[in-house]
């Protein structure tokens, strides 16, 4: 339950119908296994203490006694489990003698309320109308299974004393379809977590849209939703049940099983779900309605508590959350990627009648990337590539490999290609300003760096160009780029792209080419190659002697951060919880540790190159940009998220 995960289960029992003292066995053999797994919230299906299928016996009396009795039974076998549990059964309201189709939370041996369905399916194969009336706004107190005033209502929300976070709202199957779902107004009303007691019969291809309600639901209350089916046990007169079981959260399926009984198991984050609708403000509170009750919203909350523990990850956690793990998804998000880039490059040529685009080429992943997108621009715009200047401007680190790649790349693309070799320049600029070649310090590196773009500037001016930029998401998070040198440019494509994101579009175009043009296929796995680097300090052997990496740390450490650290706004030390899942047997704690350090200390005082960066199309889920997703003063400090650093 710390950091906000809590261990959920969707299970289904299989059933006799009408054998409620046979089911109640079944639900408490579920129930225990799922708390000796350490779940702590289960969801079981709709009406699975008797059945979903039993016609008209849900008339007889002898049925309803039964499952109330059958109810008594599971309370009293289960009230040392830590856990909360909702399960299907008929009950029939003293106030008014109707039949509702329920809901009965339970915990630790007592009801903690009974929910009724809203929406009573009576169409095709479902004829539920026969039996059960709607529940809408009712709102009933009874005896009921040996306690005293259990409330039956309609608006109930379960809130967890010791995890604020987790709060509960429950609707039944057919509410899902509805065409206004109760799951809104609970989630408008602060529950994170729905759970969905289900009886959805199986035909072919109901199940994709069963998954398409489930994920799209989740998404669009910002919520963890809990589907549990009826299964197996269930009549087959006319139906055949699947146990279709599925967790999801915020749009995202974290399990799923079908044709199967038992538990689906998974964790839901519940702290994750509560800095999205933070963050997002058209996710709105209901409006208070004067009519409504103490909290001023109509949907009450009653309280329950669970034991804190630590919950153990099941769920996936990918070391590289910004690139899609399954192949033919991931080729789809590069061609998506590709295009969004290319097309904002398009529009600004377009409005600034640029006569062409001027890049500096250095044969390194980003200033290819750059290129690949300008080509794309370029085709777009029906314009020829030789209106892209790719420049090449060695000096002091460059190496034979990057100068050599970077040529062949330009001709491969048809972009027309230029050396300028800035080394004399530089030289007379050190002597200008009294720095000594020997002394290979910040200055040596960013006097570099400044005359490249001061190159490109006034190449751009002569040609009637603009200026491309190279630099990636990555470098502008951990302030790796030269002040007013590669730092600057007229359109930076790739100003929203993470390095691991940068190496895959490399990729996705290289395999694209391999058949059809294999000589750029060849050129971009050589660039793929080689390490990364500014290439600011002189070679050794030929050999580039200043690797990124080994000064800031592993790059795809550093996206892992800015993605669980800035997108989700997650402390250090659930950054660093997640970061020791996702790679596990590839980096133990120590070095985790160092580096989430580093980057904490970078992003903070590196804020000052982000606060003047130029346009550039974002194209996911994370942009830096002060225009748009990130505003943060350049003199805030880190002293907070550092501390808790260092007390982990």
């Amino acid at each position: 339950m710390r950091d906000g995960f809590i261990k959920v289960a969707a299970g289904t029992p299989k059933i006799k119908v009408a054998d409620c003292q046979y089911n109640a066995g079944q639900i408490i053999s579920l129930m225990q296994e799922a708390a000796g797994q350490g779940v702590k919230v289960l969801c079981l299906p709709e009406l699975c203490i008797t059945g979903y299928t039993c016609g008209d016996l849900f008339l007889q009396d002898t049925l309803l006694m039964g499952a109330e009795e059958a109810l008594g039974r599971i309370l009293e076998e289960t009230k040392e489990l830590d856990m909360l549990t909702a399960v299907g059964l008929p009950v029939r309201n003293p106030w008014d003698n109707k039949l509702y189709n329920c809901a009965a939370i339970i915990q630790k041996g007592e009801i903690l309320g009974l929910v009724p369905k809203i929406y009573i399916p009576n169409y095709g194969e479902f004829y539920e109308g026969r039996w059960f009336s709607s529940g809408k706004d009712l709102d009933a107190t009874f005896d009921f299974c040996s306690q005293e005033n259990v409330s039956l209502w309609s608006n109930f929300l379960f809130a967890c004393e010791k995890m604020s976070n987790l709060v509960i709202g429950v609707e039944i199957c057919e509410d899902l379809w509805s065409i206004e779902p109760p799951s809104n107004a609970l989630a408008r009303a602060g529950a994170t977590l729905i759970l969905n007691l289900s009886a959805s019969d199986e035909v072919a291809g109901k199940a994709d849209y069963r998954r398409q309600l489930v994920l799209g639901q989740s998404a669009r209350c910002m919520c963890g939703y809990i589907y549990a089916d009826a299964g197996e046990g269930e009549s087959s007169t006319d139906l055949v049940f699947a146990g279709h079981n599925m967790t999801a959260e915020n749009g995202v399926l974290l399990a799923e099983k079908r044709f199967e009984t038992g538990l689906t198991l998974s964790e839901i984050d519940v702290n994750k779900l509560v800095y999205d609708r933070c963050r997002i403000n058209t996710f709105s509170p209901p409006e208070r309605d004067p009519m409504a009750d103490a909290h001023g919203i109509g949907i009450g909350r009653t309280y329950f508590s669970l034991d804190v523990s630590d919950t153990p990850l099941t769920r996936s956690i990918s070391p590289m959350p910004f690139v899609p793990a399954d192949p033919a998804h991931r080729a789809e998000r590069c061609e998506e990627i590709l295009t969004i880039a290319a097309l904002g490059l398009k529009k600004r040529l377009e409005h600034t009648h640029a006569a062409g685009a001027v890049i500096g080429l250095s044969g390194g992943l980003d200033s290819t990337l750059a290129l690949l997108i300008t080509a794309r621009s370029f085709d777009l715009l029906g314009l020829d590539r030789k209106g892209i200047l790719a420049i090449t401007m060695p000096c002091f680190g460059t190496t034979k490999r990057t100068r050599s790649n970077a040529e062949i790349l330009a001709s491969e693309l048809g972009a027309s290609f230029r050396e300028v070799n800035i080394a004399a320049a530089v030289e007379q600029h050190f002597k200008d300003i009294g720095q000594s070649m020997d002394n290979q310090d910040v200055t040596f590196e960013n006097a570099q760096a400044r005359e490249r773009t001061q190159v490109l500037m006034d190449l751009a001016n002569q040609t009637g160009g603009l200026v491309i930029g190279t630099g990636d998401l990555s470098e502008l998070a951990l302030g790796w780029c030269t002040y007013n040198g590669d730092h600057m440019s007229m359109y930076a494509v790739n100003g929203s792209i993470p390095k691991t994101l940068v190496r895959h579009l490399v990729t996705y175009v290289a395999d694209e080419n391999e058949g059809t043009a294999p000589n750029l296929s060849a050129v971009l796995r050589d660039i793929l190659a080689t390490p990364v680097s500014p290439e600011l300090l002189p070679p050794k052997d030929g050999e580039i002697a200043q690797v990124t990496e080994d000064i800031v740390g592993p790059y795809e450490l550093h996206d892992f951060y800015l993605y669980y650290a800035i997108r989700w706004g997650f402390p250090p030390r659930k950054v660093l919880r997640l970061a020791e899942k996702a790679f596990e047997g590839k980096y133990d704690r120590t070095v985790l540790l160092k580096w989430l350090k580093n980057f904490y200390r970078r992003f903070f005082a590196q804020q000052f190159k982000r606060s003047c960066l130029p346009d550039g199309p974002k194209v996911g889920s994370v942009s830096l940009s002060p225009r748009g997703d990130w505003r943060m003063p350049s003199d805030a400090v880190a002293t907070l998220w550092l501390e808790e650093l260092e007390n982990l």
